[in-house]
């Protein structure tokens, strides 16, 4: 079952729980006439709506049926997250499993993740540009644990060619930074959904997402998602070109609904085809057998 995706933006509400249903009430309307949804069938809530309210029991039903939820800030992005405790029936053994890993494997797993990534920046490009065909030579060169940081080499390749060239200089010196002009505002906040679905998928499976392949930061708690976030970024690129390309550049209400729909986009991961929340659950399970020694490649959804 694809779970649902709530976004609060458009006016302060109140979260509370009733008979198992999140009432989302406006202020000044009755509970009796909120409208309500089984909590059972809620995967993330994200609130960027800063005068909206929630009750103890209402953070405690979500989490504990699973979902997420995403506070944002002023700028519109996600600030914090809150993630349920795995209820997993083997999370002590997942986790003794994890911390087990050898290096080695991380860094063929790495090596994966990199390649993936940089086939789908590949993937995102004009068939006839000659950035494309350097992506796909790129991608052969990368060795286990990316010594040479072919990542690095592929994103000044892929960013220097994302939005085409249309002619206009602005386009032409677009640069990939956190904190630039859009559309980069855009990819944040199609990183930020990512990055907290694959967090909860993560936590659903028993692991720590602390506990990284690759990245290995003492101040960042989801280091796992991060690790598995990097070949799915290239879903996001797209969406934001898009929006950018038809004039988008404010991260508003609609702009994020489209960034949200991510979550249920046609992916194929290992010859099953399936929304992108559902296939990210298959991409952690796959880690799992990884770490397990049951297998050696992760499966990775790609876009249908």
């Amino acid at each position: 079952m694809v779970k649902r995706t709530i976004e609060i933006s458009r006016q302060p509400l109140h979260l509370s729980v009733k008979y198992d249903q999140l009432v989302l009430q406006a202020r000044g309307q009755a509970s009796r006439d909120a409208p309500t949804i089984p909590c059972e069938d809620i995967g993330v809530v994200v609130v960027d709506e800063p005068g909206t309210s929630w009750s103890h029991q209402a953070l405690a039903k979500l989490v504990d049926h699973g979902a997420v939820v995403v506070v944002c800030g002023r700028d519109h992005l996600p600030v914090g997250m809150l993630l349920p405790l795995s209820n997993h029936t083997e999370v002590v053994q997942r986790v003794a499993e994890q911390i087990a890993v050898k290096r080695p494997l991380k860094k063929r797993l790495w090596k994966q993740l990199v390649v993936a990534k940089i086939r789908a920046q590949a993937d995102n490009l004009d068939h006839a540009a000659p950035e494309r065909a350097k992506l796909v030579a790129l991608a052969k060169t990368v060795k286990s644990g990316d010594p040479a940081n072919v990542e690095a080499q592929a994103a000044k390749v892929y960013w220097r060619a994302w939005l085409g060239d249309s002619g206009e200089a602005g386009e032409k010196r677009f640069r990939r930074s956190p904190d630039g002009p859009p559309p980069n505002n855009l990819l944040n906040y199609g990183y930020a959904v990512l990055r907290a679905a694959i967090g909860r998928a993560v936590v659903a499976a028993g692991l720590l997402p602390m506990l990284g392949i690759h990245h290995s930061n003492r101040s960042n708690a989801f280091c796992l998602a991060d690790d598995l976030l990097e070949p799915l970024r290239p879903m996001a690129d797209a969406r934001a070109r898009r929006l950018y390309s038809e004039g988008v550049t404010e991260l508003d209400q609609p702009s994020k609904a489209v960034l949200l729909e991510l979550l249920v986009a046609p992916t194929e991961i290992n010859g099953q085809s399936g929304p992108l929340m559902v296939n990210l659950h298959r991409m952690v399970a796959s880690l799992v057998h990884c770490y397990q020694g049951e297998a050696d490649r992760l499966d990775i959804p790609t876009p249908c």
